[in-house]
Parts: structure tokens; C-alpha cells; sequence
């Protein structure tokens, strides 16, 4: 039994760039909590140093079916080594799976779909699976058309041994309970890829390096994210509770030197949707960073960590966090957002972090349902505000699943009352286009 995770090319097209010199505008997909399209250096079959993360559901979901069923398992990455379709189906057709796993979600998935049908008609006898966020909401469609044998939500470990086991059509949420998680197999097994992940940021990631959870869920309900809305609960409207489940310090060790030891690993990045969740976890996770040895960073949150925590996480080997600000103007954060971060004492952590020495990343997001220009221009005096070494821009993506995406079907959404979908609000799946608009526009006006 040969079974088949794959994340598919997703290529776009060739792009006028900067003095007129071509660009490949290629997709990224499984690994994104906001799969979006962009422009790099790369080529089909030339791959370069641009922004790849690592397919953790994927990875993850792999080496548990491995181990549960006994199954052949192979992960094709084809996002992360650049492949042409030429490639991957060459490969496809010498591999010949009798099951393929694809994770997709909005921004892609009507390029998946196509693909889903040329990959049916390649290899009829194989067994399709459809995973990941566009299975939220559109499952029953999925089965219905197109020739796909099941459709899994969530987190799909568990889901993806019970379609070995015989199961087919739509297959509920089922998560790992916190000690399967932590009983469960390392991700990380494929020498072709191993090297291939690359995210600049926070600066001063030394490549190459591993892009690592040390937890799953996030409690907060920030309007446009994807993962603790899809994949690690169910949660569209944004009123349901949302867990988070965190790996044992011993199993994140284990882990750390495993990866290190094999690929060579210089640094390491805790891509957790907010890895300073807990006092008791951060701690934990110094403690082990210590013991591993190398410089590190994280996805964190400006408010859950006092001072002498981030200071902790400094002396641990942290050289910069990510942290998630998303809008400079105070009304757009708490009822837009539903986000409910003190901007001012924001604002005082990226100065407190710059003392310790510490690198940082704000990322920030615009043309959310309800956002004025003048709010967009709040945003950009809060950056210039702040002391950031590096920061990210995007347009607000409606993703399947998420509360924003409810909001475009229901109209208004009770905890995100200020969030409107009026004659202003421009829909958009590829957050990058959508951002490249709103610059026209605002320069335009």
C-alpha cells in the first residue's frame, strides 16, 4: 500500500517586476495559515531562497499514518523544491499511490480542483482525499463534484488512518487528545526537503533552519484566522470555545535533537500560532532551549508575557518574536479584529524587547469589512511609531471557514460588531492581491 502526501505545485505565471525584468508569481499553500500567491526569485525546477513554511498538518499527518497502518508513506512538497507540473506528475505516475492526500483552502483551491481532476484522470484507480480548511464548509460539494473518495476537516491524523481502515465521504473533526499529541511521531523525515523552509523573518534566522510547533490552538478569535477557526477546532462564527494543546517539554527535546542532529539545523522558529500562551509552557520551552543550544525565535503575542518572561526567553537564546498587532487604530483591533490588544502597551513591549536586544516583526493587515482609510493611515503612523526591524503587510483574505468568511455569507457576526461588509469592502482570496490593490487605490487618492 503506497500512500501520497502531497502539496502540489501551484505555480501562476510570469509577472513584469521591477526595471521590467520578469518574476514568477508562484503559491504558497499547506504551511500557511493564510495560503497567499507571490512573487520570487524562483522558477519552475530552479528553486531559490523564498518564503516556504513547512507543511506541519502534513508532516505531522504522515508519519502517524506511517506508524499506525504500516503503510509506504511519501510526502511530495512540491511548493518547497519548486517543482514544474512536468515534475510532479512525472513523479506522480512512476510512484503510482493508491492514496493521495491534498491539503488546500480558498486562495487555491480552485487551481486544486482542476488539478484534483487531472490527477484522477492520470491514475483512475487512485484514491483522492481532500484535507485542510476548504473542507470546513465545502466537503459535501467536494464528494459531490468532484472524484474524490473522502474529505477530512481538521487536523487530519487520526482521519487519515481511518480512510485506510475502510472509511469514506466527509470525516468530522478528530484532534489528538493531548497525550496522542505527545505520543505521536516527529514530523520531519524527508532528506529532499529538510532544507527547503525559509522565513526571513524575525531577523537574524540562520539558515539552514527548522520551523517547529511547541503547541497547537490559539484561544483568541481574531476575525481572519485560519487554523484555530478550521484545522485545530470548529469555529466559523468565532462563538465557540477554542483549546490549546501544548507538546511536553521531554517530547519537545526529543524532537529538537532529532532534526538537529540529522539535518544540522543553526536555528529554530516556533511558527505556534502564539507560542507565549502560559507562563508555565514559555518557561519550559526556555529550559529546553538552553539544553539544545542553538539561537531561536517565535509567533508571539505582545500581552500574555510580563516583562521578565520575555527577558527569560532572551537569555534562552530568543534573538526576535513575530508579534501580531494587525491594525494601528484601537476601534479596528477590538471591534473589527475582535483582537482586544492594549495598542499603547503593545507599543511598550516592542520598546521594552528592543532594550534586551531582542529582534522584531509586526505584521499587520488591511482592508478588513468596516475599516476606513483614515483607519488605514492610523496603521501606518502606529509602524512608524515603533522601532520594528521588520514588518508585514497584507490585505485581509477571506479564507474558508474563518469568521471573516461567515460574516461575507451572514452579514454581521455578533462578536465582531464593528465588522461590516458594505459597498466599500473589496472580497479578496489572495490577501497579496488584495494588498497590492489597496496601495493603488490609496495612491490613487
Amino acid at each position: 500500500m503506497k500512500v501520497l502526501f502531497a502539496n502540489p505545485p501551484w505555480w501562476v505565471g510570469r509577472e513584469h517586476h521591477k526595471r521590467l525584468r520578469f518574476r514568477w508569481r508562484h503559491g504558497v499553500r499547506a504551511g500557511s495559515r493564510w495560503p497567499f500567491t507571490q512573487t520570487g526569485a524562483s522558477r519552475p525546477d530552479h528553486p531559490e531562497r523564498d518564503y516556504t513554511p513547512y507543511p506541519f498538518f502534513m508532516g505531522y499527518a504522515a508519519t502517524y499514518l506511517a506508524r499506525e497502518t504500516g503503510a509506504e508513506t511519501f510526502l511530495r512538497d512540491s511548493v518547497a523544491i519548486k517543482e514544474s507540473y512536468k515534475s510532479f506528475y512525472r513523479y506522480l505516475e512512476d510512484l503510482r499511490p493508491d492514496y493521495l492526500f491534498v491539503e488546500s483552502a480558498s486562495p487555491s483551491w480552485p487551481h486544486d480542483a482542476e488539478h484534483v481532476r487531472r490527477m484522477h484522470k492520470l491514475l483512475p484507480h487512485m484514491r483522492i482525499v481532500v484535507t485542510g480548511p476548504i473542507t470546513s464548509t465545502q466537503a459535501t460539494s467536494i464528494l459531490e463534484d468532484l472524484p474524490v473518495h473522502a474529505c477530512i476537516k481538521g487536523e487530519y491524523e487520526k482521519g487519515s488512518v481511518q480512510v485506510l481502515e475502510g472509511k469514506d465521504g466527509v470525516l468530522d473533526y478528530d484532534l489528538l487528545t493531548l497525550e496522542e499529541m505527545n505520543a505521536s511521531p516527529y514530523p520531519y523525515f524527508d532528506e529532499q526537503i529538510a532544507h527547503r523552509y525559509w522565513d526571513e523573518n524575525p531577523k537574524g534566522q540562520i539558515f539552514p533552519h527548522a520551523q517547529v510547533w511547541s503547541s497547537r490552538g490559539c484561544p483568541f478569535k481574531c476575525i481572519f484566522c485560519v487554523w484555530p477557526a478550521t484545522m485545530t477546532g470548529s469555529d466559523p462564527d468565532g462563538d465557540r470555545p477554542r483549546t490549546v494543546r501544548h507538546y511536553s517539554p521531554d517530547y519537545m527535546e526529543g524532537f529538537l535533537r532529532e532534526i538537529v542532529d540529522r539535518y544540522g539545523y543553526k536555528s529554530i522558529y516556533f511558527d505556534d500560532d502564539t507560542f507565549n500562551l502560559g507562563t508555565s509552557h514559555v518557561r519550559k520551552m526556555c529550559q529546553v532551549m538552553e539544553r539544545i543550544g542553538l539561537p531561536w525565535s517565535a509567533m508571539c503575542r505582545a500581552d500574555t508575557s510580563k516583562m521578565e518572561l520575555w527577558e527569560m526567553m532572551r537569555d534562552a537564546g530568543c534573538f526576535g518574536v513575530k508579534l501580531g498587532f494587525e491594525s494601528g487604530s484601537q476601534e479596528v483591533v477590538d471591534n473589527i479584529v475582535n483582537k482586544r490588544l492594549d495598542l499603547d502597551y503593545g507599543r511598550e513591549v516592542v520598546f521594552e524587547l528592543k532594550r534586551l536586544g531582542m529582534n522584531v516583526h509586526g505584521t499587520f493587515t488591511y482592508g478588513l469589512p468596516g475599516e476606513t482609510r483614515e483607519q488605514m493611515l492610523e496603521t501606518k503612523a502606529y509602524i512608524a511609531s515603533m522601532p520594528l526591524d521588520t514588518l508585514q503587510e497584507s490585505g485581509t483574505a477571506e479564507i474558508e471557514g474563518t469568521p471573516l468568511h461567515a460574516l461575507g455569507q451572514k452579514g454581521s457576526l455578533e462578536s465582531y460588531e464593528g465588522a461590516v461588509i458594505d459597498d466599500q469592502y473589496r472580497p479578496e482570496q489572495d490577501g497579496a492581491r488584495k494588498f497590492d490593490s489597496l496601495v493603488e487605490e490609496l495612491r490613487s487618492s
